[in-house]
């Protein structure tokens, strides 16, 4: 289908580029529960541009658009993938001064068959993530790759509520579990996305996280209360036990950030293969 966005637009870089408010593209994967990872590709029409080669479903953005819609929508178009059921996990833009590139990373809970629904998709295969690099890539995915390949998880972060907590000057100290609820409600926002994590955390621009807020003592009564998507937990005991314990569990599709300032939790926490960031860094991703 065609939209305002079609056409061909020239970066600082003097190349010239399909999309004239940017591009992007989904990298749909799913992981089995023998942890094999499938990825979704298209092989391009021979007619067009990287004819016959295989990259992501993708393409021009629409000026109202933001790449997460545009990603969706343009797979959509071009094979039969039904986009309700992908999980956007984050996405990595490339800048190319003037023109963006946004690779927006998803996943699938079942694998369905997928496929051509276009005449610019020759194929629609699901692939074996070890097999990509055997097959011939459209170059600019193919450049992309190598770290796109690491970035097939979702993000959990893991708060530290009393830590956090004790960070903000709320008046906490005189009903700590009200400051644990603000806190709980301010967190449902980062469902918006969030940005700036080291690239050995996970290789993304911005993320779509998984939200755990563990609380602990009189601050545990808000566990069973109404909390949009963020996910609260109930330390039966040691708030710092239950978060190393969360972040223990063997899951290889998720990359687990746990935030606190306390020492000991962080050294535990790293220990289990978190990652660990301060209290001031979540706090500045909520303004």
């Amino acid at each position: 289908m065609g939209g305002d966005g079609d056409g061909w637009a020239r970066c600082a870089r003097g190349h010239t580029h399909w999309g004239r408010f940017g591009a992007s593209g989904l990298l749909a994967y799913h992981r089995g529960t023998d942890g094999q990872v499938q990825v979704l590709l298209q092989q391009r029409a021979w007619w067009g541009t990287g004819g016959g080669t295989w990259g992501m479903f993708g393409g021009a953005l629409h000026s109202h658009e933001d790449p997460v819609t545009g990603a969706l929508r343009e797979t959509a178009e071009e094979c039969t993938l039904d986009p309700a059921g992908v999980r956007v996990q984050g996405m990595r833009v490339e800048d190319h001064g003037g023109w963006h590139f946004a690779s927006v990373v998803g996943a699938v809970r079942e694998m369905q068959e997928v496929r051509p629904a276009s005449r610019e998709t020759r194929k629609a295969a699901w692939v074996p993530l070890e097999k990509v690099e055997e097959m011939r890539l459209f170059p600019p995915f193919a450049a992309s790759w190598p770290l796109l390949r690491g970035a097939l998880k979702r993000l959990v972060l893991v708060v530290d509520a009393a830590n956090v907590v004790g960070a903000r000057a709320d008046g906490w100290w005189k009903d700590r579990a009200g400051a644990n609820a603000r806190l709980r409600d301010d967190l449902d926002v980062l469902k918006e996305g969030i940005s700036g994590l080291p690239d050995e955390v996970l290789p993304l621009d911005s993320c779509f996280p998984e939200v755990v807020l563990v609380v602990e003592g009189a601050a545990s009564r808000i566990a069973g209360e109404p909390a949009g998507e963020v996910r609260v937990v109930a330390a039966p005991g040691s708030g710092d036990d239950q978060i190393v314990e969360l972040v223990s569990r063997p899951d290889p599709d998720a990359a687990y950030v746990v935030v606190t300032a306390d020492r000991e939790l962080r050294a535990r926490s790293e220990a289990a293969g978190a990652a660990v960031v301060g209290p001031r860094w979540l706090l500045n991703c909520l303004h």
